[in-house]
């Protein structure tokens, strides 16, 4: 309790300014908000992921690497070993199409967190916590109804990786890394505000959250969809 109290204390969420950069990411995002990674969100580079991924949701090194990699590839800030977050605008790179809380990059603005279709997945998580089989279930409405409405559609499999990479890690960091059952309220919380929901009960993993989890649980992700 004391070690969560004094994260929570030392991490205060305070909102981005007009001048700070910010994301497509709200995991990211959330992280800068928190201190955990520069608040301006300039100059990231792998060693402050690693370990704002740690010291936030208990993420080891490996798996932190898996998407840091893909994060430098799109620098614009003149040191291969650094990225500003809004880098990852960069379509193809991490960002896809058929995000949970994003436009396809053919409207305009993949950026931008985009409450209706937030709404559209949310309206999938009726119950106090989120399944595996829901969370796939909604992935899958959003991905088809992103799929119906742009007629440039498409997701590599970079892209549909990284898409259940996603869906694991809200289900392993607000639930069980194995079984998932992410607390609805949460992830909520972590997508509409860009927030970790200390307020509401959640603290840092006690486990470290591996790579060869996260990927489990993507599989899983992946095989309830069929």
């Amino acid at each position: 309790m004391a070690a969560a109290y004094a994260t929570r204390s030392t991490y205060a969420w305070e909102a981005p300014s007009a001048t700070d950069r910010r994301s497509p990411c709200p995991m990211v995002n959330a992280l800068a908000n928190h201190g955990f990674l520069p608040h301006n969100g300039l100059n990231v580079s792998m060693d402050n992921l690693i370990t704002a991924l740690n010291a936030s949701v208990n993420l080891e090194a490996a798996a932190t690497e898996l998407v840091g990699a893909k994060a430098l590839t799109a620098s614009t800030t003149g040191n291969p070993a650094t990225f500003n977050l809004d880098d990852l605008d960069q379509h193809g790179i991490i960002e896809h199409d058929g995000s949970l809380s994003r436009a396809d990059i053919y409207f305009g603005d993949n950026h931008s967190f985009n409450s209706t279709i937030w709404a559209s997945v949310a309206a999938h998580f009726t119950g106090k916590t989120i399944s595996i089989a829901t969370a796939a279930a909604a992935r899958s409405a959003r991905i088809s109804a992103a799929a119906a409405v742009n007629p440039t559609f498409n997701m590599s499999a970079n892209d549909v990786q990284f898409s259940l990479i996603e869906s694991a890690l809200y289900l392993s960091v607000f639930g069980n890394p194995i079984l998932g059952n992410a607390v609805t309220e949460w992830v909520g919380i972590l997508f509409r505000e860009e927030r970790l929901p200390y307020e509401e009960g959640w603290c840092r993993p006690a486990e470290p959250l591996t790579v060869v989890g996260i990927l489990a649980m993507a599989t899983s992700v992946a095989v309830a969809s069929i």
